[in-house]
């Protein structure tokens, strides 16, 4: 047969009975008549005599005057009135007294009648709980209470034999009083009433304990007998298990058939031995018989004496003898009773044994009676059970059998490490925890029930119940603390609690946070549970959650007290009552709080308490619960949070004092070291013992299986009666033999847990908590996921249609962390307005360069190339590179591109002037009308939209490209109103300076190399995590992380790289447009031809301009006038360009000046110009220091004959009309070797023509190398040059040669470029035009 396994929980307890005594008043006596004194009768006679002899007198001396009577007759009227009163007083004030005492009394006796009277129904319904009527326990049958009685219960075998009186369990004594004569008769015929009355109490169980005997006979009419036999059997299957009572039957004969249905119970079983049906059944004709069956059991046992302690390990033994075979000479009877077994004898087999070491109990006429020596002692009515309802139990018990740690027979303390009931079960949940109905599970409960979930077994064995609700609504809450050592079960007595609470509340009445500060193992698994809010775990390892689990609880707090302010409710419980009775309200469940760790959170963020304390004043009306646990417990950690923790938790502590600061006293300290034992405390109640359930357990889903003892398996498929005999077991059939296969062992699988599969059962059962903590900004987002979502169009490319921000500067750049909000933002840019710079600041590897990044692509990705442009100067590490394709960019350069770096700035200046001038022409205000005018199509010559100046890197931007700083900040100054933005990325604030920082509006900090140097917060700055890039502040103080430059919806930061180049490809195949204009650059070389052919299309009529390079601002050409300037030296280091740039002037002057307008005298030492003037403009050419000193003197003298004279007119001096002539070029190559340092200048005899070279058509072109130029600038000509502020052109060269020029440094160049210093136009960057030497 097969059969189910049945686990015993924790007996419920019993309905509690009345004790104590009730000390009843003594009745008012009779009061006692006092004789009068003598004196005291005599005075009325002798004043009614004074009276009268008054009366005569006055009579007579009145002249019988009848007025003479008034006086003495109203005396004597007085006196007779005195009198009749004063007798007559007493008398009826006594009577009057007697009269009230007695109602008094008779009200008390009143009130004490309803006090027995409840104390009997409180005794009547213990006794019934205790000892039900024998037709009702087929009910009992598979439910909790079935075989609750262990071998340790003291009512162990304590069976109901009928009904009978019995004494008030409230014991009435009655009062000390005098004698009977001097009491009040009535009050005292009531006392007596009274006493007789209440002091039985009538039609209770009557009980026998039956271990107390070796043996019980019944004596009777036969029918009466088995019916009480039947029912004491009854009692002793349905409250006892197999494990602990064994069952068997003595019986022949036609009396066999009344017994034939206890074959189906589990009792009768025999634990070992089988036949050929299964377990044998323990019923037999013999009592020899029987104990042969039993030798096992029977084997050990002592006499029977009514003092011996039961034996231990062993079943309670019962055998019921009916019209059985007993000689008498078994080994049970010769021993007069043996430990632990019962005879129940129907038959009177057992001679002298039930009168001796026994109870004989008779049954006639109805009454229920035990028999004595002195006679028979009738007590009550005797119970009855019919075989039918007999065997119906019988038969609902067959099936069961004890499973799971009990049945290997031993049964363990309430409170020992194997009571360990299942949850579900423990809850009174009906159901497996895999397929149990959780909607029954989450019925509404009555509000006492609320929130109240019992988590252990008590002492006795009964439920221990946790109640967070407050006081005032019959709770042990609202906040709570638990305190237990390394090893006491605290992290799974929190699981079991909050399992529970899970199990048996719904999420819309129930939320949860549960925090962990160190780890995360406490409440694993749990955060798929809909009740939970938050799961916040191993806070130890980042302590700047801490903070933000402090502002999301916070944020809770605010967010509950505005919904209540809103509806104008005083509490939740307000605002539930209102919701229940229909009001639109969304659901505001509880919300429990549970803490682990919490001291050495407290440790780490002293100032937590704070928020412990605010929810310790507003959580009773909001409806927030506390629960804080932590392994230990120092004095002074509270801070005045204890006055709010209404419940103590003690598990074992690790010492006395811990024990005494969490519960009050010692006794946390001497658990035994039993994980989940511990100590309940409640103000203002004693404490409570428990041992909590533990759910982390396997779960082993209950079902069939096969008992221990069966019987054996054969190829006889048909069924079998089954009978109370014995049956031969069938022979096995021959079996071939096998070769033995070597088992494979089994690999430990992971068993789910209890707590695991109840979770998932709840899983998608109710609608999820409110989100009061969100993920931490761990994971980056990428770009898509903060836009909506992105698509092909035809007008803008590959951007998110309809955005609102498309086209208007404003791009979001990461997510905004807002705890106390309780929700998350997007961290926008806004460069629309007066904050169209910006500056992101940030330690080495904070993700500065990832932010421009970002901030490139989200523009990219909401606006065309043509509305905005981006010009990248990378000084960083070099990762703006990758987005040097995409369409929106213009230009990019690294540290090595120093030209392309200041090409890209001079190219944005260009645009402000070209703007400035459109905005004054046109009529433009504003950027905003700019740019509208623009997208209608009014503004096409204009390439630019608005254009980003990206430095990433600004500290080495300075040192590099320290000439740029200025024009940086001249970009920030005048950038924003004609559509020039600057954004630089810096690790410190510090290196920008003051005056450019203020002009950056848009600032985002990132973590700080120093958090001290915060410009948003010092003290929040150091709660952003190192180590993670892309974490930082907002100016609002708010933590926020960027964003990934990708759009492939991946938050993987190691294949970024990867993720920019699909979103280049994807934006730039969108994309059909015009491109960002790209940084026109200096060209390497410029071939002279070219450069003519573009000068005469701009210039066509330069008259005597003389045309060299172009430059970098404009790329247009540059020019020398030297009618405004008549003289220009070059300096660059050798082969750069020097002779070239001879060339190109010589070139020009040629061309620009017919040869009776201009001469050249040609100094070239080194003939690199020899043979390159063909025309008539040579006037000599000088090789050596004494050709041109003979040269020079000529020159010197016709310079003298040009100088004005006394007699020159101011109209000739105006005109320069006094001489006339060609203007004479002196033409210096390599002038350090024509006027070598510290040797003789041939052209010396010039200087003093030099400041007057206008008046006499004199005109130094001199270059030289680059080597000693800061001495050079003090040469006669070269110092008189620079005196006179010629332009000078400064070419390749060493910085170390210092300034050569106002702040102008020499610096590497390529070959024909360099910068040209002139008066009107100050500092340009320009490249000479390339004439071919051949």
């Amino acid at each position: 047969m097969s059969t189910l396994q049945f686990k015993r929980t924790a007996r419920l307890a019993a309905p509690r009975p009345p004790g104590g005594e009730v000390h009843l008043e003594p009745p008012p006596e009779v009061p006692r008549v006092i004789p009068g004194n003598i004196m005291m009768k005599a005075m009325p006679v002798v004043m009614i005599v004074s009276s009268v002899g008054m009366m005569v007198l006055m009579f007579s001396y009145s002249n019988r005057s009848p007025a003479a009577m008034i006086m003495p007759g109203m005396m004597l009227v007085s006196t007779i009135g005195m009198m009749a009163g004063g007798m007559g007083s007493g008398k009826g004030q006594k009577k009057a007294e007697m009269n009230e005492d007695r109602k008094d009394y008779l009200r008390y006796l009143g009130q004490m009648r309803d006090r027995a009277r409840e104390a009997a129904n409180e005794q009547r319904a213990e006794r019934e709980w205790v000892h039900p009527d024998p037709q009702m326990l087929w009910s009992l049958a598979t439910t909790r209470r079935m075989w609750e009685r262990r071998q340790n219960d003291p009512d162990f075998c304590h069976l109901r034999a009928g009904r009978g009186s019995q004494r008030l369990a409230t014991r009435l004594v009655p009062p000390q009083t005098g004698p009977v004569e001097e009491l009040e008769p009535i009050a005292t015929l009531a006392l007596r009433r009274f006493v007789r009355a209440h002091s039985l109490v009538p039609d209770l169980p009557i009980s026998i304990a039956l271990r107390g005997f070796a043996a019980v006979g019944l004596l009777g009419e036969i029918n009466e007998k088995r019916g009480l036999a039947r029912a004491l059997l009854a009692q002793m299957v349905t409250f006892h298990s197999p494990d602990d009572l064994l069952i068997a039957v003595v019986t022949t004969g036609r009396t066999k058939a009344e017994w034939e249905w206890m074959k189906w119970l589990p009792h009768v079983q025999h634990p070992t031995i089988v036949d050929g049906i299964g377990q044998m059944r323990m019923m037999a004709g013999s009592l020899t018989e029987v104990e042969q069956m039993l030798d096992e059991q029977l084997r050990d046992r002592q006499r029977f004496t009514r003092n011996a302690p039961p034996p231990a390990d062993q079943p309670h033994v019962v055998i019921v003898i009916d019209d059985g075979d007993v000689t008498r000479e078994e080994q049970i009877i010769l021993e007069e009773g043996l430990v632990g077994v019962t005879l129940l004898d129907l038959s009177e087999s057992l001679g002298n044994l039930t009168a001796r070491r026994g109870l004989r109990l008779v049954i006639e006429d109805g009454k229920l009676g035990a028999r004595s020596a002195s006679g028979v002692e009738w007590f009550g009515a005797p119970d009855w059970l019919s075989v039918v309802e007999a065997e119906a139990l019988a038969r609902r018990l067959s099936p069961y059998r004890i499973g799971g740690v009990e049945a290997g027979g031993s049964d363990e303390d309430p409170l020992s490490m194997s009571n360990n009931p299942p949850l579900l079960e423990f809850l009174g949940i009906p159901g497996d925890p895999m397929t149990f109905d959780v909607q029954a599970a989450w019925r509404p409960r009555p509000v006492r029930d609320r929130y109240r979930v019992p988590f252990g077994i008590g002492e006795f064995g009964q439920q221990v119940e946790l109640d967070i609700k407050e006081a005032a609504m019959e709770g042990m809450g609202p906040h709570g603390l638990c305190i237990g050592a390394t090893g006491s079960g605290k992290s799974e007595f929190l699981r079991t609690l909050v399992l529970g609470m899970l199990a048996t509340h719904s999420s819309t009445s129930l939320n949860m946070i549960l925090v962990d500060f160190k780890g995360g193992a406490t409440f694993l698994g749990l955060d798929k549970a809909p009740h939970v809010a938050a799961t916040i775990t191993n806070l130890a390892g980042d302590l700047t959650l801490v903070d933000r689990m402090k502002d999301a609880i916070a944020g809770e707090v605010s967010r509950r007290q505005e919904v209540l302010a809103k509806g104008n409710y005083k509490n939740v419980w307000d605002y539930e009552k209102a919701r229940e009775n229909g009001a639109d309200l969304d659901p505001l469940p509880a919300l429990f709080i549970c803490i682990d760790e919490f001291s050495e959170m407290l440790t780490a963020k002293p100032d937590f308490i704070d928020i412990f304390l605010q929810i310790g004043r507003v959580g009773r009306s909001l409806q927030m619960h506390m629960l804080l646990a932590s392994q230990r417990l120092e004095e002074g950690k509270l801070r005045g949070l204890d006055t709010f923790l209404s419940y103590r938790i003690g598990l074992k502590t690790f010492s006395a004092a811990e024990s005494r600061a969490a519960i009050g006293v010692p006794d946390a300290y001497e658990l035994p070291p039993i994980p989940g034992s511990g100590y309940l405390g409640v103000q203002g109640s004693p404490l409570t013992r428990f041992k909590a359930l533990y759910v982390s357990g396997p779960y082993r889903p209950a079902g069939l299986q096969v008992a221990g003892p069966s019987a054996p398996v054969t190829s006889d498929k048909r069924p079998r009666y089954f009978v109370p005999d014995y049956i031969e077991i069938p022979k096995e059939p021959v079996r071939p033999i096998e070769p033995v296969k070597q088992e494979k062992k089994e690999e430990d699988s992971n068993e789910p847990s209890e707590l695991e599969v109840i979770v998932e059962r709840l899983v998608g059962q109710g609608p999820p908590a409110h989100e009061v903590w969100l993920p931490p900004l761990n994971e980056p987002p990428s770009l898509d996921t903060l836009l909506p979502p992105l698509q092909p169009t035809e007008d803008r490319g590959l951007t998110a249609p309809g955005f609102f921000s498309n086209g208007k500067l404003q791009v979001p750049l990461g997510v905004v962390d807002k705890p106390f909000e309780q929700r998350r933002d997007l961290l926008w840019a806004d460069f629309s307005g007066a904050a169209g710079h910006g500056a992101i600041v940030g330690g080495p590897q904070a993700g500065k360069s990832m932010m421009l990044r970002t901030l490139i692509t989200s523009m990219a990705l909401t606006h065309t190339p043509e509305e905005v442009q981006f010009y990248c100067l990378d000084l960083g590490g070099g990762t703006l590179a990758s987005l040097e394709n995409l369409p929106h960019v213009g230009g990019f350069a690294s540290r090595l591109d120093v030209d392309k770096a200041r090409r890209m700035v001079a190219e944005l200046s260009g645009l402000i002037s070209e703007r400035e001038l459109r905005f004054r022409a046109q009529g433009i205000d504003s950027m905003v009308e700019f740019r509208n005018r623009r997208r209608r199509g009014e503004i096409r010559d204009d390439n630019f939209g608005d254009a980003f100046l990206i430095v990433d890197g600004w500290m080495n931007f300075r040192q590099e490209f320290e000439a740029l700083e200025p024009m940086v900040q001249a970009l920030a100054a005048q950038g924003l109103s004609y559509g020039v933005h600057v954004v630089v990325a810096a690790n410190r604030w510090a290196e920008i300076r003051p005056a450019m920082k203020d002009l950056l509006g848009t600032r985002f900090e990132l973590r700080l190399g120093d958090v001290s140097e915060s410009e948003v917060d010092r003290k929040v700055a150091v709660n952003v995590p190192p180590g993670r890039p892309g974490r930082g502040l907002s100016p609002q103080k708010l933590h926020f992380l960027t964003a990934l430059p990708r759009i492939d919806a991946s938050s993987d930061a190691e294949n970024v790289a990867a993720g920019v180049q699909d979103m280049i490809a994807k934006v730039s195949a969108a994309w059909r447009g015009r491109r960002a204009p790209q940084v026109r650059l200096l060209p390497d070389l410029l071939p002279y031809p070219d450069f003519i052919a573009q000068v005469q299309q701009q210039r066509p009529n330069r008259g005597h301009l003389v045309p060299i390079g172009v430059n970098e601002d404009e790329l247009a050409p540059v020019y020398l006038d030297f009618d405004a300037d008549p003289h220009f030296m070059s300096l660059a280091d050798g082969e750069s360009g020097k002779t070239n740039l001879l060339r190109t002037i010589v070139r020009g002057i040629m061309t620009s000046y017919t040869s009776t307008e201009a001469l050249i005298m040609l100094v070239d030492y080194r003939r690199t110009m020899l043979g390159y003037i063909e025309t008539d403009h040579l006037l000599s050419y000088a090789v050596s220091s004494a050709q041109l000193t003979d040269m020079i003197k000529d020159v010197r003298g016709s310079m003298v004959n040009r100088l004005p004279g006394p007699d020159v007119t101011q109209e000739q001096l105006k005109n320069r009309s006094w001489w006339k002539g060609p203007e004479l070029f002196v033409v210096v190559d390599d002038y350090d070797l024509v006027a070598p340092q510290g040797g003789a200048n041939p052209l010396q005899p010039l200087a003093e023509f030099i400041p007057q070279a206008k008046d006499v058509g004199l005109h130094i072109v001199a270059v030289r190398r680059m080597g000693g130029a800061s001495r050079a600038m003090y040469d006669p000509i070269l110092g008189k040059l620079k005196e006179i502020s010629a332009p000078i052109m400064v070419g390749s060269g060493s910085k170390e040669e210092g300034a050569i020029v106002g702040n102008l440094k020499p610096s590497p160049q390529p070959p024909g470029r360099g910068t040209l210093v002139t008066r009107k136009l100050g500092e340009q960057r320009i490249q000479l035009a390339w004439i071919d030497p051949d």
